[in-house]
């Protein structure tokens, strides 16, 4: 009589047992899963709402750093005439074509695809100096200002090239779409910005800060 009731008082409560761990482990889960994820609204790209989201976040920090390390542009001029790889080293960040933050004041000329000629005070005349004001702005200049960027932190490159694309669009919000940069040919400009140094004599400019006096 014993031998068959005996099994039934231990199975019961194992049985009971391996429910409640299972259903533990399944709240666990979908806790894990709820804090994990990012509720999108309706018809919004959740890869551009990441894009975003990474710009706003990021540029802030690469504005402060740059501004820091900038240098004034009649004193990058003489280094980089001088030798141009040296003064890479010196001021910018990175081996290949480095990014060099600058800083200058100058009248604004012609402009050609939001893209402005500046003469800048106390330049020499082989440098030319330009600077992007939009409404596209291209380039990663922005993501490689301050070497902090790398590519491991994303997963392809496609998500690398969106965080370039991300601090664009951040910078153009926080800077370029509170200045008037339809009409700035002839006004004065005081800019501080990065470039990459591909061409000594032409440095094209994407500002971290402007403004127009």
């Amino acid at each position: 009589m014993n031998m068959t009731v005996a099994p039934s008082t231990i199975k019961a409560p194992r049985k009971g047992r391996a429910r409640w761990i299972i259903g533990a482990c399944a709240v666990v889960v979908l806790g894990a899963i709820a804090l994990d994820t990012k509720v999108v609204k309706d018809g919004e790209d959740p890869s551009q709402a990441a894009v975003e989201s990474f710009g706003t976040t990021e540029f802030p920090g690469i504005a402060q750093d740059v501004e820091q390390r900038a240098v004034e542009a009649p004193e990058l001029a003489k280094a980089v005439l001088t030798d141009s790889t040296a003064a890479g080293k010196q001021y910018g960040v990175g081996d290949f074509a480095p990014v060099i933050p600058v800083h200058f004041v100058g009248t604004a000329e012609d402009v050609r695809s939001g893209i402005y000629t500046i003469k800048a005070q106390d330049m020499p005349d082989q440098i030319k100096i330009r600077v992007q004001t939009g409404p596209a702005i291209n380039g990663t200049d922005l993501r490689d200002a301050t070497g902090k960027i790398q590519f491991s932190q994303f997963t392809n490159q496609i998500d690398y090239q969106n965080a370039g694309a991300s601090l664009n669009q951040a910078m153009k919000a926080e800077i370029l779409d509170k200045v008037d940069t339809a009409n700035l040919t002839g006004k004065t400009v005081e800019i501080t910005g990065v470039f990459k140094l591909i061409n000594p004599n032409n440095w094209l400019v994407t500002p971290v800060r402007m403004s127009v006096q």
